[in-house]
């Protein structure tokens, strides 16, 4: 199983805009992300995002550029404070390949238990617009497969 996290793409400050929608450094950022990972015909069965706007708009982007075999959803549970430990129980006894759009600091703490059973360690770095996978090729245990951020592409 292939579990991709995705923080969304930079949003506006909350002051100029409470719904914090995807600024056009942001939008530019997540489009040279879908730019690279295209070639990469990547597939997942679900396609997860919370329902904050900057984290739809991040999921509408990728949708155009992976095939995903069921409808984009909000997720419960996906936001920036939630509580990981339910989603990695619900991930314990999933099969299929999962893009998850989400937030810091959920998605450090996330990644943090699947790989090393703390949700505190803090082992992966998160950027705005950057995918991690994970993979899980036996029972709960996980690996890092790679990273991409938007730093790291050339324009």
């Amino acid at each position: 199983m292939k579990l991709y996290l995705v923080q969304h793409a930079k949003a506006a400050p909350k002051e100029l805009d409470p719904e914090r929608s995807l600024t056009e450094e942001g939008l530019r950022d997540m489009q040279k992300i879908a730019r690279f990972i295209k070639p990469l015909n990547l597939c997942v069965d679900y396609l997860w995002h919370s329902g904050k706007k900057r984290a739809v708009q991040t999921a509408e982007v990728l949708a155009k550029v992976i095939k995903v075999n069921k409808t984009p959803t909000v997720h419960e549970g996906l936001g920036p404070t939630d509580d990981v430990t339910a989603l990695r129980t619900e991930l314990a006894f999933a099969a299929n390949d999962i893009m998850i759009v989400g937030h810091l600091p959920f998605l450090g703490g996330l990644a943090s238990v699947l790989l090393t059973d703390c949700e505190l360690t803090n082992i992966v770095t998160f950027k705005n617009a950057g995918i991690v996978c994970l993979n899980c090729s036996e029972a709960d245990k996980w690996q890092i497969d790679w990273v991409v951020t938007p730093e790291l592409l050339a324009d």
